[in-house]
């Protein structure tokens, strides 16, 4: 009994998936990365037998927009398309009389009696099609459960200070690469692919890469207040971090990044708000606007003392005295012009060499062959001298203007190599051949 029902499986089988099928994914959520393709079969198909997991040769896959499709045959990427449209599978294992040839898919629909029979009638194939989300995904939400560290660097009043801030916010992604997100993340997945299966790794990976994107705005003296109109340098910078996790590893990329708020706790506020404060007393007219304010302060506290103005006032003039008329030496310190920096004196100059001697590369007065302080040898020399006893280096004399004198042209007879006892004045005809003397028998 097993046989025949071995053979009836298998027969029955091939026959019910010799139909093709049009498979298709309705609009995929924003919660679904992932999903499997589904064959459409309406009331009036005859198509309601087909095994499962098995896509017929000359089958229709619709892709719509942003979406991406994979077909998966055996557990392996066998086909890709990103393309809106129909894609036509004519690799499938799975023949069919109405694609082709009939003769020869009577033939490979005998073929494949035979090798379901050996697997008991069953298919002994796993064929599938999954669609990607490959819109951006969006409303990712992120918050910092503890203070992040934020470097402050304010040039004006030269303040560096690391101080913590804590900050919310959204950002969305994309997937770039769906084969290497099949491959790494949600594999040979039943049904979908949900982003909370992610999500978490992706909120903490976030979080930890915020540390570096922020040193890299700070250090554009980008302050912490004004972040959130600096979000697109913030989302590069966290590309640049995320890149090799997210992107080589996963298939996925940072499209945007928003910051809702920011803030740094009140300790780390009111620093910032006292050093830039005491940064300001460094101009002599803040100063002194400031110390007049506050003895204005005073005089209206005097005047308002309980134990009567008097006594106030006696008090503030002992506190004049002891503090002096700093205003106005303030005032008068601001209105003082700025001294011109002095220049440096000039270095004296490198003692001049003795009679006969020379100096080194080392700034040395030498009179020997070598430097007693480098060790370095007596240059040679390179100069002349002139008719009027003058050292010279050029083609004239600074002196007098007499030109370099040349050295007398020297002759050699270009036909036999014959020359003459003095080179300098040779015969006009050679002894030994015969050539005329000219300027082509110079010596270079």
């Amino acid at each position: 009994m097993g046989l025949i029902k071995a053979i009836t499986g298998a027969a029955g089988g091939v026959l019910a998936d010799q139909w093709k099928e049009m498979i298709y994914c309705d609009a995929i959520p924003a919660d679904t990365l992932m999903v499997k393709g589904q064959k459409r079969v309406s009331g009036r198909s005859s198509n309601t037998k087909a095994s499962d997991n098995i896509i017929t040769n000359g089958s229709a896959i619709v892709v719509n927009d942003g979406q991406a499709m994979i077909i998966v045959d055996q557990g392996k990427i066998v086909e890709f398309c990103a393309e809106p449209g129909q894609f036509t599978y004519n690799s499938s294992s799975e023949p069919s009389i109405f694609t082709g040839d009939l003769e020869q898919g009577i033939r490979d629909s005998i073929a494949r009696v035979g090798e379901r029979f050996g697997f008991g009638g069953d298919t002994g194939h796993d064929q599938r099609v999954y669609y990607f989300n490959i819109k951006e995904i969006v409303d990712n939400k992120y918050g910092t459960p503890t203070p992040v560290p934020f470097r402050v660097i304010d040039r004006n009043i030269g303040l560096d200070v690391d101080i913590s801030v804590r900050c919310n916010g959204v950002y969305s992604y994309k997937i770039v690469d769906p084969v290497l997100f099949y491959s790494e993340l949600c594999g040979n997945v039943s049904d979908r692919y949900l982003r909370s299966e992610i999500e978490g790794q992706m909120k903490s990976e976030l979080l930890t890469a915020l540390q570096p994107a922020f040193a890299v705005v700070s250090a554009a003296g980008v302050r912490y207040s004004e972040i959130p109109a600096h979000t697109i340098e913030l989302c590069d910078a966290l590309n640049d971090v995320l890149s090799e996790k997210w992107t080589r590893l996963r298939g996925i990329k940072i499209v945007s990044f928003g910051v809702n708020s920011i803030a740094a706790s009140e300790e780390d506020q009111q620093m910032i708000k006292d050093l830039q404060k005491s940064a300001t007393m460094r101009d002599p007219r803040m100063a002194a606007a400031v110390l007049t304010g506050a003895q204005a302060d005073a005089m209206r506290a005097a005047a308002a003392n309980e134990a009567g103005a008097m006594t106030g006032f006696m008090g503030m003039g002992m506190a004049a005295g002891a503090v002096g008329n700093q205003a106005a030496n303030l005032y008068a310190m601001a209105e003082q012009p700025v001294p011109t920096p002095v220049a440096a004196p000039a270095p004296a100059p490198a003692p001049a060499p003795a009679a006969g001697g020379w100096t080194c590369e080392c700034g040395n007065a030498c009179t020997g062959k070598f430097c007693p302080e480098c060790g370095k040898p007596k240059p040679e020399p390179t100069g002349w001298t002139c008719v009027c006893g003058n050292a010279c280096t050029g083609k004239f004399c600074p002196e007098c203007g007499s030109p370099k004198p040349t050295a007398p042209r020297q002759y050699k007879c270009s036909n036999c190599g014959w020359t003459p006892e003095d080179p300098t004045n040779p015969p006009k005809f050679c002894p030994q051949c015969g050539d005329r003397f000219d300027e082509g028998d110079a010596v270079k």
